[in-house]
């Protein structure tokens, strides 16, 4: 990393949670590299080396620290990362580092050559997108094998290695020790009956009760539940042979470590690194406060305590699921649209044997939803639904399947409002509201919105558009917080 080295010694020094995930020191006289948190004796300034990313690090020589651990690092989403090909093509790799298509298809998807894939990742990370990818894969591996109790052979398949034999060699000559050697250092989390259990760390403060209670209030009947301090919901993903694979989640909040702990269904094994990136998508575990509060303290002028610091934005863990169930919520309260939307489940989608009160069904995906005969008509079978209803849910389902609508890493948010708003019943507010949670678009903000009306009252919607302007490009943590403010 170029820059003020003195800046980055003082910050490791200071050992910051918020400078967690930003860089990575290398350490010349051990060979090994840190996170900026890392509580070992601090080496002295000229035997630091900084780095943007675990991959830089580690092809530079280093070995990642077995104190710290660098796998655990919090991980980072500019604002501007839809725009950023080696941002958007990194965020791909970290989500389907367990099942990873090759890198032309990748490189196709994003538009271009491969050759400018590797050459705009290579100027963005300094390293190729095949050392970043091997470096993802290793690092996971690494996390499974210290705090799980999978076996050897499971922590190489789910974390994306072909055969034992390439895992084993690949994790030697990188790290100059066995994976079973590093197993007998690991303590491994108690498993639970079918489940494992990893921690996914986040910079502080993190309002973990006000996001919980946002979940709380949209919770799909079947589909999630939210109850002593914990957030749990069914899955069902593809891999990328395209074998749906079913199980569940549970996420609880461990704030002395700063980190979430997700236990996950062992049958998720082969989806792995896809539901570890959802669950930092549903729970904002990109996100960097210190960034948001220089910009949103300023809503204090209005009214104190307006912004909370470490107020998250809420992503979600299937956006078909997240569409259909804001779709249903236009014209009904939230407790109907609720309702609604587990109807549905329960109708159209699988069971799934959990061992959790009240998680039974996954919720439908939109080529089941389109498998149905007239789907269009008679509110999908589901009591309550109207044929207007049913009809968004059904164009929905279609622009999903048909790839009219993408929410994937690729996605533009303006594209992609614009495109929702074609279909029929949906309107700006929805619109925005589907591109801040499905895409964690930062800086949307659906202005229209009664409950952002009632906290900014007795303002138009014109003068709020207007104040709002100053809260680029946050705005959509800026909504958050309006809303958090109504139930005090």
């Amino acid at each position: 990393m170029k820059g003020n080295e003195k800046a980055w010694y003082a910050a490791f020094k200071s050992k910051d949670a918020r400078f967690d995930g930003h860089f990575f020191v290398g350490v010349v006289s051990t060979g090994i590299y840190c996170r900026p948190i890392c509580r070992a004796k601090l080496p002295r300034p000229g035997n630091c080396t900084y780095y943007a990313t675990a991959a830089e690090a580690e092809r530079a020589g280093f070995r990642p620290c077995l104190q710290c651990r660098p796998e655990l690092a919090p991980g980072t989403a500019p604002v501007d990362a839809a725009s950023s090909l080696a941002r958007r093509a990194a965020n791909f790799l970290e989500e389907n580092c367990g099942d990873m298509e090759s890198l032309e298809e990748l490189a196709a998807h994003l538009g271009c050559t491969g050759r400018h894939l590797r050459r705009a990742f290579a100027a963005e990370f300094n390293v190729s997108p095949i050392q970043y990818l091997q470096t993802l894969r290793l690092l996971l591996a690494k996390n499974l094998l210290t705090s799980t109790r999978l076996s050897v052979l499971d922590v190489a398949m789910s974390a994306g290695f072909g055969s034992l034999r390439r895992f084993n060699e690949l994790f030697k000559k990188e790290y100059r020790l066995s994976p079973a050697a590093l197993r007998k250092l690991g303590k491994g989390e108690e498993e639970e009956g079918s489940g494992i259990t990893l921690t996914l760390p986040y910079r502080p403060p993190y309002q973990w009760e006000k996001l919980l209670d946002f979940l709380a209030l949209r919770a799909i009947p079947g589909v999630e539940a939210v109850g002593s301090g914990e957030y749990g919901r069914t899955v069902r993903l593809a891999t990328g042979r395209h074998k749906d694979v079913y199980g569940w989640i549970r996420v609880g909040h461990r704030p002395v470590k700063n980190a979430l702990v997700v236990v996950i269904a062992r049958s998720l094994l082969p989806v792995l690194s896809q539901v570890l990136a959802r669950v930092r998508h549903l729970f904002d575990l990109y996100g960097d406060p210190a960034a948001v509060d220089e910009t949103l303290a300023s809503m204090n002028r209005l009214s104190p305590g307006l912004y909370v610091p470490g107020t998250r934005l809420p992503g979600c863990f299937d956006p078909y699921e997240l569409a259909v169930r804001t779709v249903l919520g236009q014209r009904v309260s939230m407790k109907a649209a609720n309702t609604l939307a587990g109807r549905l489940a329960r109708g159209l989608g699988e069971p799934v044997r959990t061992g959790m009160e009240g998680l039974t069904h996954v919720f439908p995906a939109p080529g089941r939803v389109l498998s149905l005969k007239s789907p269009e008509s008679a509110g999908l079978g589901i009591s309550g639904m109207t044929e207007a209803g049913s009809r968004a849910v059904v164009e929905l389902a279609r622009a999903f399947e048909e790839g009219a609508i993408d929410f994937s890493f690729r996605a533009d948010p303006e594209t992609e409002m614009k495109r929702l708003m074609k279909l029929p019943g949906i309107g700006a507010w929805t619109a925005q509201y589907i591109a801040m949670r499905a895409l964690g678009w930062t800086d949307a903000f659906p202005s229209a919105d009664q409950g952002i009306g009632r906290a900014l009252a007795p303002r138009t919607q014109k003068e709020i558009l207007a104040l709002a302007e100053s809260w680029r490009p946050w705005r959509g943590y800026a909504a958050v917080n309006l809303w958090n403010s109504l139930k005090k």
